[in-house]
């Protein structure tokens, strides 16, 4: 039996050597534009600062070079992506028939311009939306002065960039199973209400602990189950073809 794995342990492992080469030679590519990147990532919430408490600070003395090392490992993740996907799908390449094959261009492009959207949309709607009601919540209300250190607030933005980026996955996904056969619109819209369910659980898990966040993941989540249900239809119409007659 293991002998039966070991062909494919040995393409698992050149192809995520691939993978993360291109991540770490890119790591150093953009360590050296570290502060233009913390900049960018940083604007967000400086905006959003009041006038009295708007500069970010860090409580560590290995804070602030660490948090270069993190959003250039980042920043390289996001460039990566492209070349993460095509050794993925040159990973499994050799169970799809030559029809399948085919799919190899549009699942690489729209793989990762889903992920981009993903954290593009976090970027400019969820965090300015989120962060506001609970900075304004800590002033506001509770008449707390805000001090954001670098480090927590970059680990966690990357994060939320992350889960969304993820999250956007879903109609990619949807289009590649149903082009497989493994799944049909009949079959999303059986478990349309388990499905809501765990998207809920999912943004809960993933945003800041406020409803405004966890709604801004859940609703666009929802909406793209929505696009992947008409995704299966057109993708993989047999199935629910034969179920009906």
């Amino acid at each position: 039996m293991f002998e039966d794995l070991k062909p494919h342990l040995i393409e698992l492992r050149k192809r995520l050597f691939i993978s993360v080469a291109c991540v770490f030679i890119l790591f150093f590519v953009c360590f050296a534009f570290n502060s233009y990147i913390i900049n960018i990532l940083q604007t967000p919430i400086v905006k959003i600062l009041p006038e009295f408490s708007n500069q970010i600070t860090f409580v560590e003395l290995q804070e602030p070079l660490f948090t270069a090392m993190k959003v250039s490992f980042f920043a390289a993740f996001i460039l990566s992506l492209p070349v993460i996907f095509w050794q993925f799908w040159k990973f499994v390449e050799p169970g799809l028939y030559d029809n399948e094959k085919k799919l190899v261009l549009p699942f690489v492009s729209f793989a990762s311009i889903m992920f981009i959207l993903g954290c593009l949309f976090c970027y400019f709607i969820v965090v300015p939306l989120a962060f506001k009601f609970l900075i304004d919540f800590g002033v506001d209300m509770q008449n707390f002065k805000p001090l954001i250190s670098i480090g927590l607030y970059v680990g966690f933005f990357t994060k939320l960039m992350i889960a969304f980026g993820l999250a956007f996955e879903m109609p990619v996904i949807t289009y590649f199973f149903a082009k497989l056969g493994l799944v049909d619109d009949n079959f999303l819209k059986k478990h349309f209400r388990v499905s809501v369910l765990i998207i809920f659980v999912f943004a809960a898990m993933m945003t800041p602990p406020d409803v405004i966040s966890q709604f801004l993941m859940a609703i666009p989540l929802c909406a793209l189950y929505g696009l992947s249900i008409m995704i299966a239809k057109k993708v993989n119409p047999a199935k629910k073809d034969k179920n009906d007659s």
